[in-house]
């Protein structure tokens, strides 16, 4: 199977952009990586792209990483976001992160925070990450809806992100094959752009770049003034 790839970044409406974007395509074998830091004046830049550059070393080394080291990289970029900490004006900065690393029909992902990873098969969506955050876990005690999810008041209370003490990413893993299509992409990019859209453009799509194009189209008509920074990477299987 082959592998094509497309990313994008975009600071929005704000000063900085604190996204930090990861991609590698060498034949069979990808990796992919989407962070969004916090913290502010410039403190979240360097938390997205130190845990940027941390897991997808590991991501893009001569071992391909299974779930488990999957994870283990997450909590490395979290050892050393807290060893930063330590420098005077970046004790705040905290990151979201997902990343995706496929090799020939198998994937491994993982996630912290709200940046999310969507995967669809055969057209349809199969699958997308859940957020850490208190509003989605509203939505899973049944207060909200899944719609609420995205104009919510507490989507911005985070319950997990690198940059804390105690790290909790979650993983997934799967089988793939030609036809799949994968999204990774910051809370500023989906919060715009719903899951159905998003179906309905890749059925449409000639390639990554025309898929997110599509999507972009959706997400320009539709941000306000000031808006967040926002990523994404898409990822096509194909023949």
């Amino acid at each position: 199977m082959k592998l094509s790839a497309y990313m994008y970044t975009n600071r929005g409406g704000r000063e900085n952009n604190e996204d930090s974007v990861r991609c590698s395509v060498q034949g069979q074998r990808g990796a992919f990586l989407v962070a969004d830091g916090l913290g502010g004046h410039q403190s979240g830049e360097v938390a997205s792209a130190l845990a940027a550059d941390v897991i997808f070393a590991g991501c893009t080394g001569e071992a391909f990483p299974d779930q488990e080291a999957l994870l283990e990289l997450f909590q490395a970029a979290n050892r050393a976001l807290r060893e930063q900490q330590a420098v005077p004006g970046q004790e705040n900065m905290k990151t979201t992160a997902v990343a995706l690393c496929v090799e020939e029909d198998h994937a491994v992902w993982a996630h912290i925070g709200d940046s999310r990873l969507y995967r669809f098969s055969g057209g349809e969506l199969a699958e997308v990450t859940r957020d850490h955050s208190v509003t989605y876990k509203k939505f899973l005690g049944g207060e909200i809806s899944y719609m609420d999810v995205y104009h919510d008041d507490d989507r911005a209370s985070l319950l997990r992100v690198l940059g804390k003490e105690s790290c909790q990413p979650e993983g997934g893993s799967g089988t793939i094959s030609a036809g799949d299509a994968f999204l990774l992409c910051s809370d500023g990019f989906w919060e715009y752009v719903y899951n159905e859209e998003m179906q309905a453009d890749l059925c449409k799509a000639a390639s990554p770049a025309d898929w997110a194009e599509r999507m972009l189209l959706r997400h320009i008509r539709r941000t306000p003034p000031g808006n967040d920074n926002f990523s994404l990477i898409t990822v096509f299987v194909e023949e």
